[in-house]
């Protein structure tokens, strides 16, 4: 299993690592590691023919699934769709939700979860373009 590692950080930001994901196993939660306020971020993968051991739900946060490798099914309450490398599945509140690799590669994916309905200003609604000097 990958441990996170933080990198570097400072007062406005925070820089961790989970290391490769072509090498990643296993589950992990980046909230900590990063001193996230607004959303939890996690990376896991499932091997060949394996799914997440039980179905959840969330009373108030959303979550956002992104397949980085691999295909498979998810499953919403009754609803059972294929997915692979690129698709993104949001799933709401108060539903059941699973996952599984049907691929013979492992699937790895990264899970976004945040409070449903709390996205108010979002890319450049709440973005300015700021004048400074690049240290690139």
């Amino acid at each position: 299993m990958n441990e996170i590692k933080t990198l570097n950080s400072g007062e406005k930001f925070a820089h961790a690592s989970v290391g490769s994901l072509k090498n990643f196993e296993g589950k992990q939660f980046v909230k900590d590691a990063t001193g996230a306020t607004s959303c939890e971020i996690s990376f896991g993968t499932l091997p060949s023919g394996a799914s997440v051991p039980f179905f959840h739900s969330h009373k108030a946060n959303e979550e956002n699934y992104i397949i980085l490798s691999g295909c498979g099914k998810f499953q919403v309450d009754d609803n059972v769709f294929n997915i692979a490398e690129g698709s993104v599945i949001r799933v709401a509140t108060n539903c059941d939700r699973n996952i599984k690799c049907t691929s013979e590669e492992p699937m790895c994916y990264i899970c976004i979860q945040a409070k449903e309905g709390s996205l108010g200003a979002y890319t450049m609604t709440d973005a300015d373009i700021t004048e400074r000097t690049s240290l690139l």
